[in-house]
């Protein structure tokens, strides 16, 4: 009961931050730390799945419009083959450079330390960025991206491949930079997230029926799984509104704020060993 509960812990984590510029897979890997939820391949699996079940608050909410993209790529229509291209396009270079980095991203990157430093050089860059390029927007629909911007935009959300950097603010601030407006880009962020964790789901799932096998799953492990999976869901699922929300009306600099607070926080702990490298 005790794992369970750790493993309710971190979906929750996930959650509320999967959709906020703090990083989820940083925080899910402090909280963890914290807490005392064991690092292996299981959980490592976990917290990547998991994931997938906060997108799919994004399915949820904005079904119609996913929907309605969806019919109009297939009829070969240019509002939803734009929509569509854009999204391909956006999801290649962290398709393509988290297959090539993976190993040496998992061995590596998922650590305490890197996460401080993530969590605090992304920061930096969010306030710059912010304060440089939002508001100087032409690209009020997310069917209006351009090939380039889509482009350029996936280069972006290659940064979050260190954890700590986050995913959200990663192709916000690409948004920003390539002439989206706030709502565009974090709209664009969210879809793109879609087509990214499930992939990133089937690719650590096949791994560890490789490495070790479902089968070796208990009773424990399989209830931690589904529960992490529903929970992560359904804190998204209310998080998400609020957020979309909040960045149509106020800066995202607060959380940048947040973010140099934490990692100086965890810089402290890790100094005095109370977490580990």
């Amino acid at each position: 009961m005790y794992f369970i509960f750790k493993a309710i812990v971190i979906a929750i984590v996930e959650g509320v931050t999967e959709f906020i510029p703090v990083s989820s897979t940083g925080h899910m890997i402090l909280a963890g730390d914290i807490i005392g939820f064991p690092e292996n391949e299981f959980t490592r699996m976990f917290n990547v799945v998991i994931q997938l079940g906060a997108i799919l608050a994004i399915v949820v909410l904005y079904w119609n419009k996913l929907f309605t993209m969806a019919k109009s790529f297939f009829k070969g229509e240019k509002k939803g083959l734009n929509f569509g291209i854009a999204l391909i396009i956006g999801v290649l270079p962290a398709a393509v450079l988290g297959f090539l980095f993976e190993d040496f991203i998992d061995a590596y990157l998922f650590k305490p330390l890197p996460v401080i430093v993530g969590l605090f050089v992304g920061a930096l860059l969010l306030i710059f960025v912010e304060g440089k390029y939002r508001g100087k927007s032409s690209v009020h629909e997310v069917e209006n991206i351009t090939k380039m911007q889509a482009l350029k935009i996936g280069f972006f959300q290659c940064l979050a491949m260190w954890p700590g950097m986050s995913r959200s603010s990663s192709t916000i601030m690409g948004g920003w930079v390539n002439g989206l407006d706030s709502k565009v880009a974090s709209e664009y962020s969210f879809f793109l997230a879609i087509p990214v964790m499930i992939g990133a789901s089937l690719i650590k799932m096949i791994k560890f029926q490789s490495d070790v096998g479902f089968s070796s799953l208990g009773s424990t492990e399989w209830v931690s799984f589904g529960l992490g999976f529903v929970v992560a869901f359904l804190v998204a699922l209310v998080c998400v509104k609020g957020f979309i929300g909040y960045i149509q009306r106020k800066p995202m600099k607060v959380f940048a704020y947040y973010r140099i607070a934490i990692s100086a926080i965890f810089a402290v702990l890790l100094i005095t060993n109370i977490i580990s490298i």
